[in-house]
């Protein structure tokens, strides 16, 4: 098998707010599979394009669990062909974008793949209209759910994924405050150092073994808190270049 999956993140819809990155992959593409909510400036630069472009959008009313099939049978079925697959969802893959989904179908298939960020309407949308989501007196965090889970906010204490910004350096004190707080010692902790960079690390540990060890982060880094760490394993053997 010598093609492979690129899961690239389109942004909130603007051209402009492509990535230099997920730019050149769109060009370097042999085929491309996109989403309903790519945009529509981006979907016009998709037909000016001289490859096959696949539109694997979910309609309103159609069930998820079918289309998602469809889209792991042609990521699946282009890879045999030895083709470059760029995998193209609105906003960032990660957020809402049924990513974990796609990665564990293309690892339990062993299908080379890689992940391209994008920028999320999470902030994009609201910093583009002058709303800062953070403010030194109003405002130290927020919160993301999608409309239909509005209603088990308070879930997301035990549930949900909780990101850290600038948290290496105080790790151990984190993780204690979050222990303190009623989150479980048990929960699964990625600590990213460098995020997206050629030297980034990865560390998956326990919230309880961060409390206690001493790990020496690096900043920039960030903490995530949740069952999706365990994610990063599945990425951890691919070949890629940032």
């Amino acid at each position: 098998m010598g093609g492979k999956v690129y899961i690239v993140g389109a942004g909130p819809g603007n051209f402009e707010l492509l990535t230099l990155k997920a730019y050149r992959l769109l060009k370097e593409a042999d085929v491309i599979l996109y989403d309903r909510l790519v945009g529509e400036e981006i979907e016009s630069y998709l037909k000016t394009l001289d490859k096959e472009i696949v539109y694997v959008g979910k309609e309103r009313g159609e069930k998820g669990e079918r289309r998602q099939e469809e889209i792991n049978r042609l990521m699946k079925k282009y890879c045999e062909e030895g083709k470059k697959v760029v995998r193209l969802k609105g906003g960032d893959p990660g957020i809402f974008g049924r990513m974990a989904e796609e990665i564990e179908f293309l690892a339990e298939n062993n299908i080379p793949f890689e992940v391209v960020p994008g920028v999320s309407s999470v902030n994009g949308a609201p910093v583009s209209s002058g709303i800062p989501l953070t403010h030194p007196e109003k405002s130290y965090g927020f919160l993301v759910v999608s409309g239909r889970d509005s209603g088990r906010i308070k879930e997301l204490h035990q549930n949900g994924t909780l990101v850290i910004l600038m948290g290496g350096c105080t790790a151990r004190e984190v993780a204690k405050n979050l222990i303190e707080s009623g989150i479980s010692a048990d929960r699964d902790v990625a600590v990213i150092e460098k995020g997206s960079m050629k030297d980034q690390r990865v560390t998956l540990t326990k919230l309880g073994e961060l409390a206690e060890k001493d790990f020496n982060f690096e900043s920039p880094a960030l903490i995530v808190v949740g069952d999706v760490a365990v994610f990063a394993r599945l990425y951890r053997n691919e070949d890629r270049k940032i």
